[in-house]
């Protein structure tokens, strides 16, 4: 019963006008309107039924009025000779799909009353069905010779004119028409359209209502100074970085974009720092630059400390790389995964994944270099991939119209000289100066921020306190922290096991845990007006012992309405 269900749904189908058919059918036509606890729902796209002594479809009207398909495009479609019903969908002009369900509907599973009453003339009996934990009331017909209604549910009984599910959701015949010409077989194309079992079928609808973008397939970030970039992967850093240039299609206004990363460890037994961003490259000097000729070239940030950090902070002539997604590698996921414990099964690999929607206006119709980093030393180190998928949406939620990077300082270019971000042991902390061209409304900083320093006083196990100012004046102020860190065990096959019974993914965190991602702050600035302004974050970062120290990767977009 479970994909009698689903016809609840409205469902939608190949166009193929009335006056296209190819020959005459005795066919009843049926439209029916839908009410959600009264209220009318589509009442311009009534679902359509058409139905004669041997056949069933079911779809809407709307499809058969329009000539440019909305993709997919579903319909059931029931042979009442062979007792077989159809899923039968088109994915875009070129594919279509369907799925076949033995038998069509079961008479005896219904609970039938004596109770009766008329819809649009007809006399109709009562009949209920439970189906999961809903109650499903029929009124059905046999004074119109055909077995039929808005849904495979009932066809059996005779021609469905109203059902309602737990007395709220309520379907109802509003038109019937008879002999209308219409040939079911040339509109269905059964014999021309491929079957498919229904985890196959479902997923190919599925896939088929947003766009996939691939980024990255099954890759290798190691660190191997002989690792050397390809015809579609240029590989940086010695090994460490990876990245491709991607032309990213058209796409509709408000459309959500997810990003998803997927990670196993081919040898490496660590918990990694890993980084996708984009690669601004519309300004005189760009971190790209950077990847291919040496750090030298970047603008650098000289902190309260005396240290030189290059590449960190927007600069009039350079933006540092935009962040994506921050996520931490497990402890050896995968190539560790022969680690045997009683009772414990660990996952095969690590799946992150992350809304980025805020970044579609930099990324539709345009061709982007996209990058990802793994902070690893080791030679053999990590398998991955990763995509953006692309989900149209109706949303009427304006787009951010301005977007400036003003800082990263994740040090993706470790191997080439670039610091660790130990700047915010310094009172001065990191200060960015920006100006703007034109006022900006409902301004956000979106900010990401982790604490490393992974002895037992480091700022990885140690609460510290972040503080961003915008022209001197406190905005936000938070403490990043994660208590989760032991839900995610079973991700960490080599996590060191302590002698109190806990293990080192267990312990918790500066806002991450091995296996996870680490997700964004939205901090409201309210309005900035035009000209210069000054952004410092200040972080009591934890002083130094011997040759351990602590440090934070933060990374801070702009963002706003002009």
């Amino acid at each position: 019963m479970k994909h009698l269900y689903a016809c609840f749904l409205l469902f939608s189908c190949l166009y193929t006008p009335l006056a296209l058919a190819q020959k005459t059918s005795n066919n009843f036509t049926v439209e029916y309107q839908t009410f959600d606890r009264g209220r009318l729902v589509d009442a311009d796209n009534p679902i359509l039924t058409i139905a004669n002594e041997k056949q069933t479809l079911i779809s809407t009207l709307k499809e058969f009025e329009k000539k440019q398909e909305a993709f997919p495009s579903e319909e059931f479609y029931i042979d009442g000779v062979k007792k077989q019903s159809y899923q039968l969908s088109q994915l875009h002009l070129k594919e279509r799909v369907g799925l076949r369900h033995s038998g069509v509907d079961d008479s005896k599973k219904y609970t039938l009353s004596s109770a009766t009453k008329r819809i649009q003339g007809y006399l109709c009996k009562r009949a209920t069905i439970n189906i999961d934990s809903d109650v499903v009331e029929l009124w059905y017909t046999t004074e119109i010779p055909v077995k039929a209604g808005p849904t495979t549910v009932g066809s059996s009984l005779g021609l469905v004119l109203e059902m309602t599910r737990n007395k709220e959701f309520r379907i109802s015949a509003s038109k019937i028409n008879k002999n209308i010409p219409f040939d079911i077989d040339s509109h269905v194309k059964l014999a021309d359209t491929p079957l498919f079992d229904e985890p196959t079928y479902s997923q190919k609808i599925w896939l088929s209502r947003f766009i996939t973008v691939p980024v990255f397939k099954d890759e290798t970030i190691h660190y191997n100074t002989a690792a050397r970039s390809n015809d579609s992967v240029y590989r940086f850093g010695a090994g460490t970085v990876l990245v491709r240039k991607i032309k990213f299609p058209a796409y509709k206004r408000n459309s959500q974009l997810f990003l998803e990363v997927s990670e196993t460890s081919l040898g490496d037994p660590t918990s990694r720092t890993g980084s996708v961003f984009i690669i601004p490259t519309y300004n005189a000097v760009s971190f790209l630059d950077a990847l291919q000729k040496g750090v030298d070239i970047l603008p650098v940030y000289s902190g309260g400390n005396g240290r030189k950090y290059p590449g960190v902070h927007a600069t009039p002539t350079y933006n540092p790389p935009i962040e994506l997604l921050r996520f931490f590698t497990p402890f050896g996921i995968g190539k560790f995964n022969h680690i045997s414990i009683k009772d414990v099964q660990w996952d095969p690999s690590a799946l992150y994944r992350q809304e980025i929607s805020a970044f579609a206006p930099l990324l539709k119709d345009r061709e982007v270099y996209i990058g990802m980093y793994i902070g690893t030393n080791d030679p053999n180190g990590h398998r991955v991939s990763a995509s953006i998928s692309i989900h149209p949406n109706d949303s009427q939620v304006e787009e951010f119209t301005f977007m400036m990077p003003l800082f990263n300082t994740v040090n993706i270019l470790e191997t080439q000289g670039q610091e660790y971000a130990t700047m915010f042991g310094a009172d001065k902390g990191l200060t960015v100066e920006f100006e703007l061209e034109n006022a900006l409304n409902n301004a956000q900083l979106r900010y990401i921020t982790t604490g490393q320093g992974g002895w037992n006083e480091g700022d990885e196990f140690n609460p510290r306190e972040n503080k961003i100012f915008i022209d001197g004046k406190l905005v936000h102020t938070a403490i990043p922290w994660r208590e989760d860190c032991g839900s995610y065990r079973l991700m960490n096959p080599a996590s060191t096991a302590y002698k109190n019974g806990l293990s080192a993914s267990d312990l918790s965190r500066s806002n991450w845990c091995p296996g996870t991602a680490t997700y964004p702050m939205l901090i409201p600035l309210g309005k900035l007006s035009a000209g210069k302004h000054k952004i410092q974050i200040k972080i009591a970062q934890g002083a130094s012992q011997g040759r351990n120290f602590s440090y934070w990767n933060v990374t801070g977009v702009l963002t706003g309405y002009n």
